[in-house]
């Protein structure tokens, strides 16, 4: 029989003390997270706290992080409205990422076969060009590969490899992003 009251964060790191955890829940959720707050001041803030981010990201109001210090970002990546990443472990993002609203990282579980309900958490990867659709759920210990895609709403347990789509109903293979339009060309009128 499962006893809480025994769960402990033996083992677990949080990476920063007690002081520098209670500053950045009043600034995330005083100034990060407001609508008026400017997506450039979203990123220096997370930087302040020790985020790796790169050029051009976007990061849109409503996202929560759980620990900056333990999240990494590469160049040209958006982070939709309402995103949450719940970073217990290491996440990282790729260059060119999109991580669509109200999506979800979660780097953190439980050992359900455990009494006390311990930790078992594991860092998340999201490879270059990757998609993470509204509303889906990444899993911990999982890597998104290259310009796969999760698509909205499903929950992903498993490494994704590159160039695939996750759907409710499976996976299936996807071509090279590519540089032409995909809309249908209309012919010349005479």
């Amino acid at each position: 029989m499962r006893d809480l009251r025994t769960f402990t964060l033996s083992g677990y790191d949080k990476g920063r003390g007690i002081a520098v955890q209670a500053l950045w829940f009043c600034v995330m959720n005083t100034l990060f997270m407001a609508w008026f707050c400017p997506a450039r001041v979203r990123v220096a803030l997370l930087r302040a706290f020790g985020a790796h981010i790169g050029e051009g990201v976007l990061i849109r109001h409503r996202v929560r992080v759980l620990w900056p210090w333990k999240l990494t970002i590469g160049d040209h990546t958006w982070i939709g409205e309402g995103a949450w990443l719940l970073n217990l472990e290491p996440l990282t993002i790729g260059s060119h990422v999109c991580v669509s609203q109200e999506a979800l990282l979660c780097t953190g579980s439980h050992d359900h076969r455990s009494t006390d309900f311990r930790y078992r958490n594991a860092p998340i990867r999201v490879e270059d060009g990757a998609w993470i659709a509204t509303r889906a759920t990444v899993l911990a210990g999982v890597t998104v590969g290259r310009h796969a895609v999760v698509a909205a709403g499903t929950v992903l347990k498993h490494d994704l490899p590159e160039l695939t789509l996750h759907t409710a109903v499976g996976t299936r293979a996807l071509k090279e992003p590519t540089t032409e339009s995909t809309e249908p060309t209309k012919e010349p009128t005479p």
